[in-house]
């Protein structure tokens, strides 16, 4: 028994923290929803007033609408592997639109589907000629640490798995903005062009059912040791009671 309590003494605080871990991280998720609704709300503004060559975007300005004019380079354009779309797996299409002022910024134009074979190209509808301007949703620089996504080597030119900015810099002919656009309007429009990029939902509602969980558990587990321990005192006290007494035998009448 003493095993029991032990155990009890273990796990109810290790229930009670995983509990208020859930909860914080069902508060933290509503924040970045809450600044994600804000954001996508904004009016458009131009670029330049949010971002800067070579500076990567604030995580307060992520979502921000803004507003880019200038033409596109399909020559260093690139496709990101592995991103989900409405039908399926495919790949984001990432074009440099160079600006005025000889910098560019990177435009995640859409998805295209994947192909069949990994030896096969993905059909790309091609960025348009002259001068457009796009409107569309400000990311900051995708890395590894903040995507989850595993970089590897050997994928085909002009393939890469996450939209690293400062990488991509490298071998640009032009200065490039820190952080990058997703395409939401353009004018004028692109027909075809690749499916829109949709804005991921941020759901908080299992976390905080998490939370709850853990705290029933631990409810549970208090109801159940009480349970156990009182029971445990109810043997104890009639294993140590003295036998009750019983009525003496009937003396025989003596024979007359």
């Amino acid at each position: 028994m003493l095993a029991f309590h032990a155990l009890v003494l273990l796990v109810v605080p290790s229930f009670v923290w995983l509990g208020f871990w859930q909860y914080e991280r069902s508060v933290a998720k509503s924040v970045v929803v809450e600044l994600q609704e804000a954001n996508l709300a904004s009016e458009p503004v131009p670029l330049d007033e949010l971002g800067a060559v070579g500076a990567d975007v604030p995580r307060e300005d992520r979502w921000r609408s803004v507003t880019a004019t200038g033409t596109y380079d399909p020559e260093h354009e690139l496709l990101v592997r592995n991103r989900d779309g409405l039908d399926g797996v495919g790949l984001y299409v990432v074009t440099p639109l160079v600006t005025g002022d000889g910098s560019a910024v990177l435009v995640n134009r859409g998805w295209v589907p994947q192909p069949p074979t990994s030896t096969e190209q993905p059909e790309v509808p091609p960025a348009p000629d002259g001068e457009v301007t796009v409107t569309g949703r400000l990311q900051f620089s995708e890395t590894p640490e903040n995507t989850g996504i595993r970089v590897r080597d050997g994928l085909p030119e002009g393939q890469i798995m996450v939209i690293d900015v400062a990488a991509i810099a490298e071998e640009a002919p032009y200065p490039l903005y820190g952080g990058f656009v997703e395409l939401v309007e353009q004018a004028p429009p692109s027909d075809p062009a690749p499916a829109p990029v949709p804005v991921p939902e941020v759901d908080t509602g299992m976390n905080f059912s998490y939370a709850v969980q853990w705290w029933v558990f631990t409810v549970i587990a208090i109801v159940g040791w009480v349970f156990l321990v009182r029971r445990e005192i109810q043997d104890d006290r009639d294993g140590g009671a003295p036998p009750a007494a019983s009525d003496p035998a009937p003396r025989s009448e003596a024979a007359v």
